[in-house]
């Protein structure tokens, strides 16, 4: 009895040969508990890309990033990441209110290697975990149901550059989000926002275009 495979897989496993394959990878690879070496992957991280299900049923990805080790391992079945100052939609964020069931997918662009990682998530509004992520708005608790390493064969080699300047560290006063700086969107902004938005001063819907067409660090 397969814990990952349904009709739809055994079908294509069947016309190509590879049940025996699939079988043989779900045995080894595939865990319903996070070892040494998948918690310390997942703790040197600084991004991964969560899978939620919408109130539709669509499925939608979403990248996430932090400091290494803003995904926390809590014990060999949990994770623990926390869900910062976004753009107000919070639609990773609503789908796991109504739909649980979550994917994440850690890669290491330099060596490379990657993760997967499924399980039920929950929101925390307070206390202790959402307190242990600075400036967190939220914390998303997962209780894991697998995890499993992948072949890194078509993971394109990459080498970081420099950290995102947004990243919340303990050590500095994260800066506001530039965007938020232009012109004809005060109306919408929270009293604090609007507060920092006149110490920084505005910019143009243009001038902020022309700093994410030129890469600028700025956004």
């Amino acid at each position: 009895m397969s814990r990952l495979y349904g009709p739809q897989h055994r079908e294509l496993q069947d016309h190509f040969a590879s049940r025996a394959m699939a079988d043989r990878i779900e045995l080894i690879a595939a865990k319903t508990e996070i070892d040494d070496l998948a918690r310390g992957f997942i703790e040197s991280r600084d991004m991964f890309f969560l899978s939620t299900v919408d109130h539709q049923g669509r499925p939608t990805v979403s990248y996430k990033g932090g400091a290494p080790g803003f995904v926390r391992v809590i014990d060999p079945q949990t994770i623990a990441f926390p869900s910062y100052d976004g753009n107000g939609m919070y639609f990773s964020m609503g789908n796991i209110a109504a739909h649980a069931e979550i994917g994440c997918l850690f890669i290491d662009f330099e060596k490379p290697f990657r993760l997967r990682l499924q399980g039920r998530a929950e929101l925390v509004k307070d206390g202790a975990l959402r307190a242990h992520f600075k400036e967190a708005e939220l914390a998303v608790k997962v209780t894991v149901s697998d995890v499993w390493m992948n072949c890194p064969r078509y993971v394109h080699r990459y080498k970081k550059e420099t950290t995102s300047r947004y990243v919340p560290r303990a050590e500095t006063e994260t800066p506001l989000c530039e965007w938020k700086r232009i012109d004809g969107l005060q109306d919408i902004l929270r009293p604090h926002e609007l507060a920092a938005v006149e110490k920084a001063g505005h910019i143009s819907q243009d001038e902020w275009m022309g700093h994410v067409l030129a890469g600028d660090d700025k956004v």
